[in-house]
């Protein structure tokens, strides 16, 4: 089992910036690839960005590449998620999420690929 609690959401201006954050807690932190999604009002959940268990690899959806950037800190339990040129359509519950990868050192894309999930925190874009 493992708890993952996400912060840093709130309320911004278009062009400004946010960092969400997510703790994990409950089993060793570095076996698990983490991701992020995201999901609007009315819409269906989708992918945002994934880092592998060493941080060597990630992935972007091609709406945030070259905005957002993941990364992770094995010994404190973090995956971050570094947030720029904010725009309105990034307005959502952002979630973070874990997938047990004990043997491979990949990033998933898929929401069903992951196997625990936090309760979110809101991002709101707007002047």
């Amino acid at each position: 089992q493992v708890q993952l609690v996400e912060s840093g959401g709130g309320l911004v201006q278009p062009g400004g910036s946010l960092r969400l954050s997510c703790v994990a807690s409950g089993r060793t932190f570095s076996i698990y690839a983490m991701g992020w999604f995201r999901q609007a009002p009315g819409k269906e959940r989708e992918f945002v960005a994934a880092i592998s268990r060493s941080g060597g690899s990630t992935h972007y959806a091609d709406s945030v590449k070259g905005r957002f950037t993941v990364s992770r800190d094995n010994a404190k339990n973090t995956v971050s998620l570094q947030m720029n040129s904010l725009k309105p359509e990034d307005t959502a519950v952002y979630y973070c999420t874990v997938h047990y990868s004990r043997y491979s050192d990949s990033y998933y894309l898929l929401e069903s690929d992951y196997d625990y999930w936090g309760q979110g925190t809101q991002v709101t874009v707007s002047s």
